[in-house]
């Protein structure tokens, strides 16, 4: 039943990322990525929302946390999840681990596409 719960809430939120991104890019054509932008500052704004309604004030959405927080924020977004796990770093007081997370994901992610890219080219 999890697994079910996930692969709909992962397909609800793919397919709510698509349509945010459409929505944002058809009113706000610019040279910035603010679609992207915007679903994940949304991602991380309903992924504290939901960790805070499921973990501190209705403990009986529980059962649900797969749909919506692995689900559909997953799929939504997985900078709300990055996010929240360095939130939860800082809030234990782990902060060089928080920030070895944060800059160790983002540059190794840009290294990471980069050299993706850059096989592609090559075959």
């Amino acid at each position: 039943m999890m697994y079910l719960m996930i692969a709909v809430g992962g397909a609800l939120g793919a397919l709510s990322r698509y349509g945010m991104s459409k929505w944002v890019n058809t009113h706000w054509q610019y040279h910035f990525p603010f679609a992207t932008m915007v679903v994940n500052v949304l991602g991380c704004v309903l992924m504290g929302v939901a960790f805070v309604l499921i973990s501190e004030r209705l403990p009986s959405l529980e059962p649900y946390r797969p749909l919506i927080m692995v689900g559909f924020l997953g799929a939504f977004t997985t900078f709300s999840t990055f996010s929240l796990e360095i939130v939860s770093l800082i809030n234990m007081q782990a902060w060089l681990t928080a920030v070895s997370y944060l800059l160790l994901s983002c540059i190794l992610g840009i290294v990471g596409l980069a050299v993706g890219m850059t096989l592609a080219r090559l075959f």
